[in-house]
């Protein structure tokens, strides 16, 4: 049985989210330019778009740890299998769009959708060590067992 290491999962997404809104920052986008685009549209101010920002991507990492045993290949890469389908099905075909700028950000340049991959790409990194990898291997030698 699988269960979810929560205070790990949590710590990876807070520290994800982080690494996330650095890495806008360091490419000229800003600090909190997703919170800030939460606030403004909802029209509830800064505070709650980061506090959205943070809580979605803490509950993307409960989310990842829920399902990793069940991704393929190494441990180190289902964290980036994972938020590339999520970037591309509601980043790109779902908020972006939703936001005026075209599928995968299209509208606004191609460099948006890159941007936004590398964005998703930073933020996992740090699933890499906290969700456990220990309890990933562990079911996939066990699945392996049962296959055999």
């Amino acid at each position: 049985m699988h269960t979810i290491n929560w205070k790990n999962a949590i710590l990876a997404g807070l520290a994800g989210t982080i690494l996330f809104d650095l890495f806008g920052l360091i490419m000229g986008m800003g600090w909190w330019d997703i919170a800030g685009i939460l606030g403004e549209k909802t029209g509830l101010g800064l505070a709650y778009g980061v506090f959205g920002h943070f809580s979605n991507g803490v509950l993307l990492a409960i989310l990842y740890a829920a399902i990793a045993p069940s991704l393929v290949g190494p441990y180190w890469l289902r964290p980036f299998i994972f938020i590339t389908a999520q970037t591309v099905a509601l980043v790109w075909f779902f908020m972006l769009p939703l936001l005026g700028a075209g599928v995968a950000g299209l509208n606004v340049g191609a460099d948006m959708a890159i941007g936004s991959l590398v964005r998703h790409w930073i933020y996992v990194i740090p699933f890499i060590f906290l969700i456990n990898k220990e309890q990933i291997k562990k079911i996939d030698q066990s699945v392996a067992s049962q296959v055999s």
